[in-house]
């Protein structure tokens, strides 16, 4: 049965319960206390060190300049047209003739949120001008991917006026899917 402590007992084991917490975080806690006084003499020179770091502009603008721009998608209509527009100006800028860019319609890919938009374009350049375009394709933010690239020369002609090819190019890019809006219930 239980057997109440007296207050002398009480004081007694109250002191002991303190000692053993004071023995326990003496023990255990100097090892946590020397770690932290690493990780504080560790931070502080990681500190020092990166006030004294400089970062070079024209390096940091060549870091820049490799690191591709992108766009979130948007709905179809929206895409369709700034991905077309700055596929047109990129073939412009590389002085490509092309025909006028047909546009298929959005299609769902497997394991893919968003349906994929796709550009096909058919033009006649010089083979510098098609490497210049290909160099500065990546710079269009609407573009995933090079669907397709074919290109062809006249073998009629003698090499030295083999200049002309003609290019089939089919790009592509992700939309947002159309937005189902579910009916009310009407009650």
């Amino acid at each position: 049965m239980a057997k109440k402590l007296t207050q002398r007992e009480m004081r007694t084991v109250t002191i002991g319960l303190v000692l053993v917490v004071a023995i326990l975080a003496f023990t255990f806690g100097s090892k946590g206390f020397d770690r932290w006084q690493e990780v504080r003499t560790s931070l502080r020179t990681a500190r020092t060190k990166l006030k004294d770091v400089t970062v070079d502009p024209v390096k940091q603008a060549g870091l820049l300049s490799i690191v591709p721009v992108a766009e979130p998608p948007e709905v179809e209509d929206k895409q369709k047209f700034s991905f077309r527009d700055k596929l047109h100006e990129q073939l412009k800028k590389a002085g490509i003739k092309v025909e006028p860019l047909t546009i298929s319609a959005a299609r769902r890919k497997a394991n893919v949120p968003y349906r994929v938009l796709s550009i096909r374009c058919r033009g006649k350049c010089n083979f510098d001008q098609l490497l210049n375009f290909l160099t500065t394709l990546n710079e269009n933010p609407y573009l995933v991917g090079v669907e397709e690239l074919r290109f062809k020369c006249d073998t009629k002609e003698p090499p030295e006026k083999r200049k002309e090819i003609e290019i089939d190019l089919t790009v592509s890019t992700f939309v947002k899917p159309p937005q189902v809006t579910q009916p009310a219930n009407e009650s």
